[in-house]
């Protein structure tokens, strides 16, 4: 079959085609055709601008360099230097903004590239919410933009917003909305009135939800976790402080854990949960895997390890008191009574330890354990087990361990305790419920009674005229409450059945003046007079600031 001839001749000295340089810096020329005639013709000035600012002409050249139909540099001429582009053109700024996707942005996950696991200089991609490392050349966001056509992202450290491969920052208003869920930062005077002012979210999906009071995955078996978390996040002086403080200077587990605090009080998060998942990778490092989101652990001892750490991590001193703002809230004074047991028996063949000298020393603590009575070992009349209760205060109360009367028996010592002045702004109260042998644990399922606002702690503290009048009462209320539920499993043991813990927590939402309750993703009202029907595990108290002398409420 014949070729149709060509309808003009090729030229065979056509020149190759310019550089990217003389493309942009030379006039486009228009073809035209007047009576089957072509010409050619330079453009309007105006037109001109459309064709420079598009830049159609450097990308079909860039597209022939990719196909190598430009012609090579000579080995002896040295290689152009790759210009990247530093601003958009005017008008241009906004481009590729409309690609962003808010519904997959989640910056609760450890700030890792997906490619290099490296944590160095990482970006987020706000189309599809993946990290990746650097934004270079030679780097993996850069590769990504060009795989997959992915062109915004944003500095997770700076926060600054980026274009590639292009590279140039954009500047829009439109973005601060995702820069502030990266790090939700509020000014001070926002933050103080967090507890005296109502607040009502709704997340992207229109879900309603209360700052403060949200949802936090429980990845696999992390519930031990969650709910210190959430009683720590509603300690009024420790909350302001992470809110506030700039922790930068400090190590990785302060600053991951104002992170968590900020996004719980986040008014304006994407949505109504939050993942505890890169501070709970940077606290399985520092205990060495001891305390992991795979297997479960107890709550009081993850508080206790994670006290101490964070009170290390802000300067805090091993010997010095008071020394960080841990100690500060936290910490109190303990007088201890220890007295030794003689073995002499008197004529009713009674030990006497009377006559034995008294040791008395002051200790610090930051958790007072509080001791349950046995519980019951038979069933009542209608083969059920009998639960029985106790109260939190009172007569019969636990707190009487340390009223400085009752003594507690421990080896060969017997020791009384008592509290000095001043008592710390809050107090954590640890009810110990599991004991464990070297063949089984056991749960003490007794239920601890007790009213959640007015507990006068004065009579379990020394009198100390010069801090406090004496006889005066010394109000705490309830702010956080931490109960256990064993929940029964079927497995392949030979009991067939196990206990599973599962925790939860109750808060006070003192804005509302409600308690809530939380379940990792699952939020709920509670009612106040029915608090202490759970088995209470932990408890933060807050000193009440309010007129000496003023009765309960």
């Amino acid at each position: 079959m014949s070729k149709r001839p060509a309808t003009e001749p090729l030229e065979v000295g056509s020149p190759a085609p310019a550089s990217k340089r003389a493309r942009v810096d030379d006039e486009p020329e228009v073809k035209t055709v007047t009576n089957g005639i072509h010409h050619l013709m330079s453009p309007r000035k105006q037109d001109q601008e459309k064709i420079d600012i598009a830049g159609a002409d450097a990308a079909e050249h860039e597209e022939l360099e990719e196909a190598g139909a430009t012609e090579d540099v000579d080995d002896d001429e040295e290689a152009p230097a790759t210009v990247r582009q530093t601003a958009p053109t005017e008008g241009y700024a906004d481009l590729y903004l409309d690609t962003i996707d808010r519904s997959v942005l989640d910056f609760d996950f450890e700030k890792l590239c997906s490619v290099t696991l490296s944590n160095i200089n990482v970006y987020a991609c706000l189309v599809c919410g993946k990290y990746y490392q650097g934004r270079g050349p030679k780097s993996q966001a850069y590769f990504h933009a060009l795989d997959e056509g992915h062109h915004v992202y944003i500095n997770m450290s700076s926060k600054q917003v980026y274009v590639l491969p292009e590279g140039y920052e954009v500047k829009s208003k439109s973005l601060d909305d995702i820069k502030f869920v990266v790090d939700p930062r509020l000014p001070k005077n926002e933050v103080l009135r967090l507890d005296r002012e109502q607040r009502t979210a709704w997340d992207l999906q229109g879900r309603k939800y209360t700052p403060g009071f949200v949802g936090m995955n429980n990845i696999k078996a992390n519930d031990y976790f969650n709910v210190v978390m959430h009683a720590l996040a509603h300690v009024v002086p420790l909350r302001n402080y992470f809110m506030l403080e700039d922790l930068t200077v400090r190590p990785q587990i302060a600053q991951r854990f104002g992170i968590l605090v900020r996004k719980m009080w986040n008014p304006r998060a994407f949505k109504s949960h939050v993942s505890p998942h890169e501070l709970l990778q940077e606290i399985a490092l520092k205990s060495n895997k001891r305390y992991t989101l795979t297997d479960q652990s107890d709550p009081v001892d993850f508080l206790s390890f994670f006290l101490n750490h964070l009170h290390l991590a802000l300067g805090g001193s091993k010997s010095k008191p008071g020394s960080s703002i841990i100690q500060k809230v936290f910490q109190g004074s303990l007088q201890v009574e220890s007295q030794l047991i003689t073995a002499r028996a008197d004529a009713g063949d009674r030990l006497r330890f009377e006559d034995a000298a008294v040791n008395t020393e002051r200790s610090r603590f930051l958790i007072l354990t509080l001791d349950l009575p046995p519980a019951p070992l038979f069933q009542d009349a209608l083969e059920r087990n009998i639960i029985p209760q106790v109260p939190l205060a009172g007569l019969n109360g636990i707190l009487n361990k340390y009223d400085g009367l009752h003594a507690q028996e421990r080896l060969n010592y017997r020791r009384r305790y008592r509290l000095l002045h001043p008592l710390p702004p809050f107090l954590l109260f640890h009810v110990k419920r599991f004991s464990q042998n070297k063949f089984v644990s056991e749960r003490n399922p007794t239920i601890v009674t007790f009213s959640p606002r007015g507990l006068d702690m004065g009579p379990y503290v020394v009198p100390n005229p010069a801090l406090h009048p004496p006889g005066e009462p010394i109000y705490y209320d309830l702010v956080a409450n931490i109960i256990h539920e064993a929940v029964r499993i079927r497995d392949d043991s030979v009991e067939g059945e196990a206990e599973r813990k599962v925790w939860r927590v109750q808060l006070r939402d003192k804005s509302r003046d409600e308690w809530v309750e939380v379940q990792d993703l699952f939020v709920e009202k509670a009612v106040a007079e029915t608090l202490s029907t759970k088995e209470s595990y932990l408890q933060v108290w807050e000193r009440r600031r309010e007129p000496k002398g003023k009765g309960k409420a």
